[in-house]
């Protein structure tokens, strides 16, 4: 049964931060541009931080390494840094700075897959770990780029 949840959770769970987030998108009515743009950003930076980031860190998958049979099938490329966690946290992150207990659900959300991922044997703790802060701060500098546009622009970006 734990290794079913494992599996879920692994593969599954992050589709639910998603569906979370599309519905939390369509229900903001508030500074809307802001929102999309402050988001556009986050994942943009999110994403090619992490591209970068993996010319530069090779963390083989346990599995690879370890010899054992993973949880879940997955080729043996680099594990560093994990997208699953990248994209929950990103998603936690953007949400976080417009409604703070919804973004902690999500981050726990997040903490949760990844948290499976290392224990289906795809995953060390690094990588999450790296996605992770890669994510928040990939959303915090995208906060403060346009916090600072629309101070300097003086109107909502």
């Amino acid at each position: 049964m734990a290794d079913l949840l494992i599996i879920f959770s692994a593969n599954y769970l992050y589709l639910f931060s998603v569906f979370i987030a599309l519905v939390w998108f369509l229900k903001v009515r508030k500074n809307l541009k802001q929102v999309f743009s402050l988001t556009a950003l986050a994942f943009f930076l999110s994403y090619i931080t992490a591209k970068l980031s993996s010319f530069f860190i090779y963390d083989p998958r346990p599995f690879a390494v370890e010899h054992i049979k993973p949880l879940i099938p997955h080729i043996a490329d680099n594990g560093f840094p994990s997208d699953h966690m990248l994209l929950t946290m990103a998603i936690a992150s953007v949400i976080f700075v417009y409604n703070r207990r919804l973004g902690i659900v999500l981050a726990i959300i997040a903490i949760c897959v990844g948290t499976a991922r290392v224990l289906a044997g795809v995953h060390r703790t690094e990588d999450i770990l790296g996605s992770s802060v890669i994510s928040i701060l990939s959303t915090y500098v995208a906060f403060l780029f346009i916090s600072y546009l629309s101070k300097r622009f003086r109107k909502n970006i």
